[in-house]
């Protein structure tokens, strides 16, 4: 079994309900179990080109801990089937979504192909993914980066807000 820790983002249809939804989902996936699951948390968008007048809604973010028995990339798939049936669609890139989800850690394992990157070759420096990861891994060492609580700048924290009573 391996322990692997996975981002969950929506600004799109009723985000809270889509992370929510999520968090469920993903205990349904097969030979896998939700350990632990963070609080959820508002974040503005970032690297989200506008396509319209509208400004792009706030991001809803958490992330969840798992121990499945699948490999990284049948739990890669598992996830984008998730957010298949969300609703998700990729227009462009960093667009507003319904859904996303993505695979952060997969044990000690580091990987580059096409389909997967382990570590996510983001998380370190983005507040949505560190802060949630912090609150239910506060020990956890990034591969290459260090003590995650070292990672969590004041900076990255900036215009974070904790949502409290959505779980």
């Amino acid at each position: 079994m391996k322990h692997a820790f996975i981002a969950l983002g929506s600004n799109l249809a009723d985000p809270i309900l889509q992370v929510k939804s999520a968090f469920v989902a993903l205990s349904h996936i097969p030979e896998t179990r939700v350990i632990k699951r963070s609080s959820l948390y508002r974040t503005a968008p970032i690297d989200c080109p506008q396509t319209s007048e509208a400004a792009v809604p706030d991001f809803i973010n958490a992330v969840a801990e798992v121990e499945t028995a699948l490999s990284a990339e049948a739990l890669l798939l598992a996830l984008h089937q998730i957010e298949d049936r969300a609703g998700r669609v990729r227009p462009y890139q960093n667009a507003p979504r319904v859904l996303d989800c993505d695979l952060l850690l997969y044990g000690d394992e580091e990987r580059h192909s096409q389909k997967l990157t382990l570590p996510h070759p983001r998380m370190h420096s983005r507040g949505f993914v560190l802060l949630p990861l912090f609150e239910i891994a506060p020990q956890l060492i990034l591969p290459k980066h260090g003590k995650i609580a070292q990672l969590m700048t004041p900076e990255l924290a900036q215009g974070i807000q904790k949502l409290e009573n959505h779980l």
